[in-house]
């Protein structure tokens, strides 16, 4: 099982800058109703809870039929649609297209310098597109979706819709509509489930399973970490300890930052998804942290300097992983750098470890919190319950808050004034909205 240490965060390390027992103790009660609204799923989109659980046969045959009848693979998401598919393919398979097939490739945003380069790698002849969006109206999703959907169109005729699957909501929203007009192949993404959670259903499983990636091992990671954080006293559980430390440091220490380290490239993508999870859940009246991605050692020579000299408002989380799977011995038999003598008879995994507690011990001296997730190695069975772990953090950490973990209201008056834009039907009043600003900024004076 991964491990939390929080000793650093405590005030037997960190003195005054640190939490006591009694903060911790301070939470039980309501750390209580908390665990009674989450078994009892108050909250319908704790869902996500139970995606561990699901039956993979129908992702695994797709993945099957991808394999046999494709060169490769284009997702079509943005967000959590893209996002844990990244975060599971970087950590579990990296630099997959260099040695595998079918190529996978990931297309999150609108932008056509992206885009046009992809669709110049791959042969659309032997393609399957996988467009995921619950709502089925992703603006940035759909528009790239009618865009090779013209150009499977031109290739394939009538047959086109046989290269296409949609993951989607199992009963309303476009993307289903034009799965039952035009018959193409579909996945579930369950109703309650929101995108940001969603990396452990079919949005990340499918592409998973097209690159060999044992889901049933992640989805076995995640049952594990479930039943790890099933007891309702913080002490007991690290979910909940984990939140009530990040909730304290917040409000007691002002540490309004957090920063998220893993020692392992493997989990670079990983801490872009944890920022997204974090950034939009909890970042609602005034609340929350801003999460800050980062990764070791290489940010030891570009921001620690900020995290022990600069604004003390932050709080570090490293993820330590004790078997990296390989490693590298640094061999110098000539002694030929006589300056870098002392690096014989070591290893690359010995000197990241030798970083990863390094840093942790100049953060403490320099009285900065921090904690540690000690990870036993990167395979689908400790990432599933990395990702479970982090989810269930951040569900909790908003309900102390007393907000809704779950949605995203200022995401949605963007999401708005595009419509009003481009001139969705509807959106007339954001239209005129943003018609009114571009006047103001086309008179500003400020402007050089």
């Amino acid at each position: 099982m991964i491990t939390l240490d929080f000793t650093n965060a405590m005030s037997n390390g960190q003195g005054e800058r640190g939490l006591a027992p009694d903060d911790i103790d301070s939470l039980k009660d309501r750390l209580k109703d908390i665990h009674t609204d989450i078994i009892q799923r108050k909250m319908s989109e704790f869902y996500f809870l139970d995606l561990p659980h699901q039956n993979t046969e129908q992702i695994s045959l797709m993945a099957d039929n991808i394999r046999a009848t494709s060169g490769y693979l284009l997702l079509l998401g943005i967000g959590g649609s893209a996002l844990g598919p990244k975060a599971i393919l970087q950590a579990l398979k990296p630099f997959y297209n260099l040695k595998h097939s079918p190529k996978i490739f990931i297309y999150d945003n609108v932008d056509p310098s992206t885009l046009t380069p992809i669709l110049t790698l791959i042969d659309l002849k032997r393609t399957t597109v996988n467009v995921i969006t619950k709502s089925g109206s992703t603006v940035e999703t759909m528009a790239s979706f009618i865009i090779l959907i013209h150009a499977l169109k031109e290739l394939h005729g009538e047959q086109f819709y046989k290269r296409i699957i949609a993951t989607t909501d199992p009963e309303k929203g476009t993307l289903r509509e034009m799965a039952a007009k035009f018959g193409f192949r579909t996945l579930p993404v369950h109703p309650d489930v929101v995108g940001r959670y969603s990396v452990l259903s079919p949005v990340g499983l499918l592409c998973s399973s097209v690159a060999g990636i044992n889901i049933n091992g992640l989805l076995k990671g995640a049952r594990d970490m479930l039943r790890r954080c099933s007891e309702e006293n913080p002490w007991e559980n690290p979910a909940y300890m984990t939140a009530s430390l990040m909730y304290l440091l917040q409000q007691k220490k002002n540490k309004n930052i957090s920063v998220i380290v893993p020692y392992a490239d493997r989990l670079k993508a990983f801490s872009e998804w944890y920022c997204q999870l974090w950034a939009e859940s909890l970042g609602k009246n005034g609340t929350g942290q801003t999460p800050y991605p980062s990764m070791g050692t290489t940010d030891q020579h570009s921001q620690l300097q900020l995290w022990i000299e600069g604004p003390r408002d932050k709080v570090v989380t490293f993820i330590k992983v004790d078997d990296y799977g390989y490693d590298v011995p640094i061999l110098d038999s000539e002694n030929e750098i006589k300056a870098m003598s002392y690096l014989k008879n070591h290893t690359l995994q010995q000197l990241i470890k030798a970083e990863q507690e390094a840093t942790e011990l100049a953060l403490v001296k320099a009285g900065i919190p921090n904690i540690r997730i000690n990870v036993p190695m990167i395979d689908a069975y400790y990432l599933g319950q990395l990702f479970l772990f982090f989810e269930l953090v951040t569900a909790v950490t908003g309900m102390l808050y007393g907000i809704n973990p779950f949605d995203q209201p200022a995401v949605e008056e963007g999401k708005n004034l595009t419509y009003g834009i481009m001139g969705r039907k509807g959106y007339e009043n954001k239209g005129l909205e943003v018609m009114s600003y571009r006047e103001r900024i086309q008179k500003s004076k400020y402007k050089i």
